[in-house]
This record gives structure tokens, C-alpha cells and sequence, in this order.
């Protein structure tokens, strides 16, 4: 895109509630409050004959939802598009990126409104868009387990197999390791060995604790333990890593921290979870996606509990990355309400990839 196109950028703040409040080691998610954002190219054609808002050409839809610990703050985000929108107006859209690079909340809005316009412009999806590569029609995703009593949590990893996940998460490091270790035996005593286990701590162990607990999850077949230590333990992560072989290490938190040449250096993981809000757009994750598969480390898509236009955005994301592991895409159902309808399709531990022009939302705006 020139600077000479005739582009406006508007906001609309939203707040959307949690079905229930997500328990994590990192405290307890009750709300996802941020901004909508709509790009228009002020000079395209009307289309002859009905739309459906959000595939209108000429329109691109993008969204900023910050999260405390991850971005930057709602009120540095607001600010940051308030600047974006005077500069995508008299400077383009190089400019407008490059005036909230360190607001990624922000920037992760802008740069999604910019892909969804251009793909549409192209009349292609938007992980083609992103990755050039073969239509895609379903990514691999997970089920996302909160924290619970061992009969709660397994419970609620049953019913997500009875639906057809044959991978879970579960959020673990608000108990103690050896009550979280009793969580995860009694789920796969309840699931068997044919589902996938993962465990997040975001963060919560100490060295000792983590070694623990990886002896006793490999053991019971979990398959990554995500975050295990703080952000900055990039050595004890390297050391749990060469330590427990049968179980994988996934770092999350420590990208941000340390980025990806460092922990490919320290040998710290075999897996990267990629937050596109985080990172600040699926453009800018897309290529850590593939600089991260280039060193031999696997990457995964995960959401941070975002509306539907983030949420499918990161979906798209997914679906650019050849041969991706389950991601954490399924995480539509935590939220009580959204912005829109929900055009990815969940069947049998997948999402059903969208193949309409661009991120392919719909009545997000309207409904506002």
C-alpha cells in the first residue's frame, strides 16, 4: 500500500465478559476490554447490490485487546491509535506502523486492518495473504482447561474429548505441584492414553519444582509443559530441557524476554507459543513462525482470550504455518459475548479455516 492512497482509520472501544472467570498462575480473567478498529480506503468503488458488512471492498478490520503483563496498557493502546489515525491520513501506512511499533496491542490492530484490506483487494484468504502457500482447510487446535479440583478439571477435559478434542491444555501452578501432579493423573485415568496432554505454568515453579513435576508428567504422557519457570530462567529452561527428553519444553512468556536467537542459542525449547497481540501482529509473527522453523523449533499459534476478529486473525495465522501443531485457537467459548459472528467453524479438535476474501469477519461494526 502507497502513502498516496486516501485511507481513514476509525476505533470503537468494547468490553466483552467471560462466560466464567479463567483461573491462571497469572491471576484471574474476568474481562477482554480493548478496541475495534476499521480501516476504509476512501477511494474504492461502492459494490453494485448487497454486501455483507466485513467483506465490503475497500474495508479491512483489525483489533486491539491488551492484556496487563503482555502489551501495553488500554490507555498507552487508545493513545497509540489516536496517532495512527492522524498519520495513516497524512502520511500512509508505513508511517501509521511505524508510529505505535512499541504499542503492539495497537500495532497488532493497524497491521491486521492493513493484511485483511490488501487480501481482500487480492480476493484471497488471509493466510494466504500471509504465507503464499496451498489453500488450507483445517489448522489443529486444543482445548484449554482451567484450574479445578482433579474431578473438575477432569471433567471438563471429558467433556472437550466428547466434542472431539484430542488435545487439552491445562492450567496449572495455582496449587501446589504435587496437587497439580494429582490433577493431571486423574485426567488421563479419566481420558486415557490416546489424548494429548499439555500443561501451562505460566511461570509458576521454581527449578526443583519443575524438575519434579516433569518427572512425574512424563510418567503420565504429557507432551509440553509451557512456561514452566519465570521468563528470564532461559539457562534452567535449557537445563529442564536436557534433563527430561520424553517431555517438551514450550516457552511463552521468554519469548518476549529474550527473543529468538537467544533461546535458540541457550538450546531452552523445542517449542515457541506465538501471541500475534503480543508480538504485535500477524505479520510480524508469521515471520518469527518461520525464522523459529528454520532453527528446529516448533511454533504454536495461541490467542490472548480475544474477540473475533483477533481471534480469527490468529486462525489465519495458524493455517500460514505448514505442518503446525495443535494451537490455542478455541478460546471463542470463554467469552460470554463477542464482537460478531464467528466465522471459523470448530469440528473434531479442529478450525475450519476461512476461505472468503480477507479475515473474512462479519457484522462486527454494525453490531457495535
Amino acid at each position: 500500500m502507497s502513502a498516496t492512497e486516501d485511507l481513514s482509520l476509525e476505533y470503537r472501544s468494547f468490553s466483552l465478559e467471560l462466560a466464567d472467570p479463567l483461573e491462571t498462575a497469572d491471576g484471574s480473567i474476568d474481562s477482554r476490554d480493548g478496541f475495534l478498529v476499521r480501516l476504509v480506503d476512501e477511494g474504492s468503488e461502492p459494490a453494485s447490490g448487497a454486501t455483507e458488512p466485513g467483506n465490503e471492498p475497500g474495508v479491512g478490520y483489525g483489533e486491539a485487546t491488551p492484556l496487563p503483563g503482555w502489551t501495553e496498557s488500554r490507555e498507552d493502546c487508545e493513545r497509540a491509535l489516536e496517532r495512527a489515525r492522524e498519520a495513516i491520513r497524512t502520511d500512509g501506512p508505513s508511517e501509521a506502523l511505524e508510529v505505535v511499533d512499541r504499542q503492539v496491542a495497537a500495532r497488532h490492530a493497524l497491521a491486521l486492518a492493513l493484511a485483511d484490506l490488501q487480501a481482500t483487494r487480492e480476493s484471497t484468504p488471509l493466510y494466504r495473504y500471509l504465507g503464499q502457500g496451498p489453500m488450507v482447510g483445517r489448522v489443529p487446535v486444543n482445548a484449554t482447561i482451567g484450574d479445578g479440583s482433579p474431578v473438575e478439571t477432569a471433567r471438563e477435559t471429558r467433556r472437550a474429548v466428547d466434542r472431539g478434542f484430542d488435545c487439552c491444555k491445562l492450567k496449572v501452578g495455582l496449587r501446589s505441584v504435587e496437587d497439580d501432579i494429582e490433577r493431571v493423573r486423574h485426567v488421563r485415568d479419566t481420558v486415557g492414553p490416546g489424548v494429548d496432554l499439555r500443561v501451562d505454568a505460566n511461570e509458576a515453579w521454581t527449578y526443583e519444582e519443575a524438575e519434579f513435576a516433569l518427572e512425574a508428567f512424563a510418567g503420565l504422557g504429557v507432551s509440553i509443559v509451557e512456561q514452566p519457570l519465570p521468563a528470564g530462567a532461559l539457562e534452567g529452561h535449557a537445563d529442564l530441557r536436557s534433563g527430561n527428553p520424553d517431555v517438551s519444553i514450550a516457552l511463552d512468556e521468554g519469548l518476549l524476554e529474550h527473543g529468538v536467537d537467544a533461546i535458540c542459542e541457550a538450546g531452552a525449547a523445542d517449542v515457541v507459543v506465538l501471541k500475534p497481540m503480543a508480538l504485535g501482529g500477524v505479520d510480524v509473527a508469521r515471520k518469527v513462525a518461520a525464522w523459529l522453523t528454520e532453527l528446529g523449533i516448533t511454533p504454536l499459534v495461541t490467542t490472548t482470550i480475544d474477540g473475533v476478529v483477533a481471534r480469527t486473525g490468529a486462525v489465519h495465522l495458524a493455517a500460514a504455518i505448514p505442518d503446525v501443531p495443535a494451537c490455542g485457537l478455541a478460546t471463542g467459548e470463554l467469552l460470554a459475548t463477542d464482537l460478531g459472528r464467528d466465522p471459523v467453524l470448530l469440528e473434531k479438535g479442529s478450525a475450519v479455516v476461512p476461505q472468503a476474501k480477507g479475515l473474512g469477519v462479519s457484522d462486527v461494526w454494525r453490531d457495535q
